[in-house]
């Protein structure tokens, strides 16, 4: 089989690496990373350290207004399309990159394999929320990595080839602790002790462009007594500082620029507890068994809420303090699988 796999971010190139890996034993892969999210790390020594296939093509799209450059990528991944004639294109997730592909392969009657279907926030809001209904609508292939997502999918009529595989992120996760466990140095740089610190990440426009929430997301950490490491993105630093605030007068916090994904696992990994707006670190402190306390009023990944192992609290003051506050003893199921969701991608989509 030829497959042509279309990938914006960097998340999606490590979700993708072990995926790649299972496909290129018995098939081909043609790779296109849109430029959809321009990150600075993704050097040669990204691709090298974590064992991922460098791109074939760059599309160099960067960002932009929703339909400008998902319309871009359409047209880009159209004339590719066009020129490598693949049997299947391959997305994941709910980025505009994925839904400027698969639209893309559907109108040239390309089946689409979406690997991360189902996922419903049931916030129509949220771009994000747009991209994977679409994708999942125009699908050949579907592969969830949990019961609830398999249940959405059916909630909307969808049910040929929905397939529960585990998720792909759990298979990278665990393929680059062992790594980061070798090579990240973070903990000695910062003079971090493990389980002594709070984690957080926050990043979504929904928390860093509403005044109010960043507000009160600020005003909770200052009241947090525990040290804190804060690897903060260039655009949240920025749009703090243009919004007045200054974040070296909250006391035991420790801003540091952003990091690797070996030295974000790790720091993940020894973390007390985490805080974040983010998706992705949400599961990733789930496979960790680290708690998580999330800065939304919603998540995809209902699953972590059970037992405390995910705590969700918006941006209210009293309810973010009382989560980081409590001592929780979560219990965590293996409901994402049992980290060989690539193998069994590829399994099916060969039959």
């Amino acid at each position: 089989m030829k497959v042509l796999t279309v990938l914006g971010a960097r998340p999606q190139f490590i979700k993708a690496a072990p995926v790649s890996r299972a496909l290129r034993k018995s098939h081909t892969e043609i790779i296109v990373h849109t430029g959809q999210h321009y990150d600075a790390n993704m050097s040669d020594i990204f691709f090298e350290e974590l064992h991922i296939p460098k791109p074939d093509y760059h599309l160099g799209v960067g960002s932009g207004n929703h339909g400008k450059q998902t319309g871009q990528m359409l047209a880009d991944i159209e004339a590719i399309i066009l020129d490598e004639k693949p049997d299947y294109l391959l997305v994941y997730g709910d980025t505009n990159s994925t839904l400027a592909g698969s639209l893309a392969a559907a109108k040239l009657h390309i089946p689409v394999i979406h690997i991360e279907a189902g996922l419903r926030s049931f916030n129509k809001k949220m771009p994000e929320e747009i991209n994977r209904i679409m994708t999942d609508h125009v699908s050949e292939f579907l592969f969830c990595p949990t019961d609830t997502a398999v249940k959405n999918l059916h909630d909307e009529n969808i049910t040929n080839n929905v397939i529960n595989v585990g998720d792909v992120m759990y298979d990278a996760v665990e393929y680059n602790r062992k790594l980061a466990a070798d090579k990240s140095e973070i903990l000695q740089k910062h003079d971090l002790k493990s389980k002594e610190f709070l984690l957080i990440t926050v990043h979504r426009a929904e928390n860093t462009d509403n005044l109010e929430n960043i507000t009160n997301i600020l005003k909770a950490f200052s009241e947090i007594e525990d040290q804190k490491v804060w690897p903060i993105h260039p655009r949240t630093k920025h749009k703090l500082e243009s919004m007045g605030f200054d974040l070296a007068s909250i006391p035991n916090l420790l801003v540091i620029e952003p990091v690797g994904y070996l030295d974000m696992l790790t720091l993940e990994n020894h973390a007390k507890k985490i805080l974040t707006d983010s998706g992705g670190v949400q599961k990733e402190a789930y496979f960790m068994q680290v708690p998580c306390v999330t800065l939304r009023e919603q998540t995809e990944w209902v699953e972590t809420l059970e037992s405390e192992a995910n705590i969700l609290v918006g941006t209210d003051v009293e309810a973010i303090l009382e989560a980081t506050r409590k001592e929780v003893n979560p219990t965590y199921k293996e409901v994402f699988g049992d980290a060989k969701a690539s193998e069994k991608i590829v399994q099916a989509i060969q039959q």
